[in-house]
Formats: C-alpha cells, structure tokens, sequence
C-alpha cells in the first residue's frame, strides 16, 4: 500500500465506523460505505495491476470496468466498487500467492 489517501472526506463523518485491515493495517471506513472508497479514504491505492505492476484506483465506480477487483486476505475476489464494507474485511492491494 502506497501514497497518501486518494479521496478525502469533506461532511457527513456522522455514519458508524467500520473497521477493516488493508495491508494488514487497522484501518477505519464508515457504514454504507463500498469497499473502493474506505480502502482509497485510508491508502494511495486500491490494487497493484497483475501485469504492470502499477497502482490501480478503479474507473468506472459502477462495476462494468473490470478494474477493481481486489483481494481478500483469505485470496477471495471482489468487486470494490460495488462491494459493500462489511465490519472485519481483510483486504490487500496485491494479489494472495
């Protein structure tokens, strides 16, 4: 994980907190959030692309791009777009080996 947070939050920090690890780093989004962006309101980055090996952040935000697919830590695949955060998520910018 790399960078400093691409989207930043202006109004609104009234939701309940949710917790998730990115990286294996605590980090905090809030209820209703998709998992795009609590992962780009705590880090620079949602995903390493597979074959360039640079940073991705999505595209599209509405799930027809293919370019936010992320990891679980347990190496399932989701669509963080379109993923809704869920309390304990444990997510990772590069793919699981």
């Amino acid at each position: 994980m790399t960078g400093a947070p691409l989207l930043v939050r202006l109004a609104g920090n009234t939701r309940r907190a949710v917790p998730f690890t990115l990286d294996g780093r605590p980090c905090t989004g809030l209820e209703g959030d998709t998992v795009l962006t609590a992962v780009l309101t705590a880090a620079g980055q949602l995903r390493v692309h597979e074959a360039s090996g640079l940073p991705h952040a999505g595209f599209c935000a509405m799930g027809a791009c293919q370019d936010c697919w992320m990891d679980t830590a347990g190496g399932e695949r989701l669509r963080a777009c379109t993923t809704p955060l869920a309390p304990g998520m444990q997510l990772r910018t590069e793919r699981a080996a």
